[in-house]
């Protein structure tokens, strides 16, 4: 069989540009980015088709030392992701080289026991004679089968990163129709639109302490008009308080970015209702924390 197909787990450091390489590749939209760490809360799958191969990228939160419950069940979900891949793509920032979180992930890798290929990215920010010395210390750190010095903002060498993964693939079927790139539920992608913009617009502790989950989704073909009814769920009357903000001038700031963005997605006119709700403590609570998809 010529046809080549796998799992590609994308795996680092919270904030090292996994989301951003994802959709660079996919050249869409299918994970959120903001500058913030642990963006990412859950694992986002983005299929990406040639007539020879198929890689299914499993972006995967940031794999950190936590406490808490939310953030432990995000890190749990990317090592699992390790065990159910073909191949394992480790991201980490050539600024950040040196960070304490990589050794560990590493240490995840050997476990694994999966091909797995390094990409040093955010080359366009850092010195070129940093580069040399970075590689040497990993290809002694772990048997890669390839280091890859990369932009995923910027697109650079993102065809050698695919070109070195594709030789990693096996031999098998098209996973998915070609014309897919994400399994991820519409309502899904709702959510995350609108908890992207409430991390660009909101501060502190603000972010994560909200959830978003889609209440509604109903469509008027005679209207041209998709209704979605939602829900961001806040630990706090504070919080909510800012979410809302004087007048009710922030929600409406993130209801109208979210529309724009999901109109523009969607090609149709959307009626987007966002409602606050406080739930005490959401985040440590592991029943809560199933109910709102994580």
């Amino acid at each position: 069989m010529s046809y080549r197909s796998g799992f590609i787990a994308i795996v680092g450091p919270p904030n090292v540009g996994k989301s951003t390489l994802l959709n660079s590749i996919l050249g869409d939209k299918v994970a959120i980015v903001t500058a913030k760490p642990q963006t990412t809360r859950n694992r986002i799958t983005g299929i990406y088709t040639t007539p020879e191969f198929q890689m299914v990228f499993m972006d995967t939160p940031g794999i950190h030392k936590t406490q808490t419950p939310l953030h432990k069940s995000m890190v749990e979900s990317a090592k699992a992701a390790l065990q159910e891949v073909d191949i394992v793509l480790l991201m980490i920032e050539i600024r950040r080289a040196d960070d304490p979180e990589i050794r560990p992930i590493i240490g995840h890798l050997r476990k694994a026991g999966k091909p797995a290929v390094l990409a040093i990215n955010k080359v366009d920010q850092g010195r070129k004679d940093q580069l040399l010395p970075i590689i040497d210390r990993y290809q002694k750190e772990y048997d890669f089968s390839a280091i890859v010095p990369i932009s995923a903002l910027r697109g650079i060498n993102l065809g050698g990163l695919l070109e070195e993964l594709k030789n990693l693939l096996p031999p098998g079927p098209q996973l998915f129709p070609g014309d897919m790139k994400t399994d991820q539920s519409e309502a899904f992608l709702v959510s995350e639109i609108i908890r992207e913009k409430i991390y660009l617009y909101t501060r502190e502790e603000v972010p994560y302490s909200c959830a978003v989950t889609v209440e509604t989704m109903a469509e008027d073909p005679e209207k041209g008009l998709l209704s979605i009814r939602a829900k961001i769920h806040v630990e706090t009357n504070s919080q909510k308080g800012i979410l809302i903000g004087k007048g009710g001038s922030m929600i409406k700031k993130i209801g109208k970015e979210a529309r724009e963005e999901l109109e523009a997605r969607f090609g149709v006119k959307i009626f987007l209702d966002l409602m606050v709700r406080v739930e005490r403590n959401w985040s440590k609570n592991a029943k809560a924390l199933r109910r709102l998809g994580y």
